[in-house]
């Protein structure tokens, strides 16, 4: 009998398609990935070291390791294929491949540029909150939260033209370092950033805020929006509650600066229905309609015993948000502190200067710090879930512990 032809086994996918990021990759499957690519015009001509999908998740990798060097990170992420050089069949076939030089990996990142990092965020970062997680809704409202924060930038010519210095604290000039302002729109359930708008540190956090109040962005009806004081002008609350959310601001209260709110009608609950201006309408022709809840919290070990606040939303009916629910309710916005401290201190590092030095590469950073937080948001939510506990209740430094472990030990999928 003549011998059987031989049968041809189809080759082994390369090494660095098996490249992921742990269980993140589940937030960020290669499919997602993939298609933002290719959305944004970054895919490769030709088979390249490093294709736009391996450096979409070193990036993101950058971030979960911040003080680590360029190869580092790369390394970490190749760490689970250990199995792959086991089985190397020379030099230029599958699955060779090594780790590239710092400088290679900086032209990777300027290639790839932050423009697939910002779709990849608005295509994932999504509401988790279920109807059993804990404390993510009042009444009908998925409760929302509006804060900014400000990151250190390298201080490179482009960085300090792009971005600006603040003024010292001390009133010695400027600041040591360029900044950009960061305006996050998070989820009270989960302190997921489910939105993002990013710019130089001269951009008001208000001019930021009106970026997120696009359509088919994460605002709209069932949205109870909560904001702080600085928040509150004419044309930013119209462009918020145009999307069809509710809004519960805080206002400023007995100083110069403070809106003058006149009582129009008195309301069952002891708040008052009023009125807004916008600055430029001088004739007030164009009143805002708002109502007003104001009360008082007394704490013996507070500075002053006795702190006054006043609050202006858009629901005008007593009954549908009683004047001591909302008050209880603004509580939850100071939660939003322990978010960007998440994201600012515990991610990055204490009093961590991000790494890039030019403008574009700064967006880029930005966008894969938000996504890294965002995951692992997802990731305990799941947890939380699971076991059914309040998100709040898991550790975010433990999470974010388990997961650096896990993307060193795990490769995306079993040889």
């Amino acid at each position: 009998m003549a011998p059987a032809a031989p049968i041809e086994l189809p080759s082994p996918p390369p090494v660095t398609d098996r490249i992921a990021l742990g269980a993140l990759t589940s937030v960020f499957p290669p499919e997602l990935v993939d298609r933002v690519i290719e959305e944004t015009g970054r895919a490769e001509q030709r088979r390249r070291l490093l294709p736009a999908r391996v450096v979409v998740y070193w990036v993101l990798a950058l971030a979960l390791y911040g003080h680590a060097a360029y190869e580092e990170v790369l390394r970490c992420l190749v760490e689970g294929l250990g199995w792959a050089v086991r089985a190397r069949r020379g030099r230029r076939s599958w699955p060779y491949w090594h780790v590239p030089g710092a400088s290679a990996l900086a032209e990777a990142r300027t290639r790839l540029g932050a423009e697939p990092l910002k779709v990849l965020f608005a295509q994932a970062a999504r509401p988790l909150a279920t109807q059993t997680t804990q404390g993510s809704c009042y009444r009908d409202w998925r409760l929302m939260i509006l804060d900014g924060t400000c990151l250190d930038v390298p201080d490179t010519p482009e960085n300090a033209a792009a971005f600006r210095r603040p003024g010292s604290s001390r009133g010695e000039g400027k600041g040591a370092f360029p900044q950009v302002r960061v305006v996050g729109l998070v989820e009270a359930g989960t302190h997921a950033i489910v939105d993002a708008a990013q710019g130089p540190y001269s951009t008001g956090e208000q001019t930021l805020a009106r970026q997120l109040a696009h359509k088919g962005g994460r605002l709209g009806s069932g949205v109870l929006l909560l904001a702080d004081r600085l928040f509150v002008g004419a044309e930013l609350w119209q462009q918020m509650a145009a999307t069809g959310a509710d809004l519960v601001w805080r206002v400023k209260c007995a100083s110069k600066t403070a809106p003058k709110l006149p009582v129009d009608q008195v309301l069952a609950d002891g708040s008052w229905l009023s009125r807004l201006y916008a600055g430029t309408d001088r004739r007030k022709r164009h009143p805002i309609i708002v109502r007003v809840v104001e009360y008082t919290l007394a704490d013996p070990g507070r500075r002053t015993s006795v702190d006054r606040y006043r609050l202006v939303t858009t629901i005008l009916d007593p009954t549908l948000a009683p004047a001591h629910e909302l008050a209880a309710l603004y509580t939850q916005r100071w939660e939003v502190e322990t978010t960007l401290g998440e994201l600012k201190t515990t991610q990055r590092g204490s009093k961590q200067v991000l790494r890039s030095r030019t403008p574009e590469l700064v967006a880029q950073e930005v966008w894969a710090h938000l996504l890294v937080h965002y995951a692992l948001r997802a990731v305990m939510h799941t947890a939380a879930l699971a076991e059914d506990l309040d998100p709040d209740r898991l550790s975010f430094i433990r999470s974010l512990r388990v997961v650096r472990r896990q993307v060193i030990a795990r490769p995306a999928f079993s040889p």
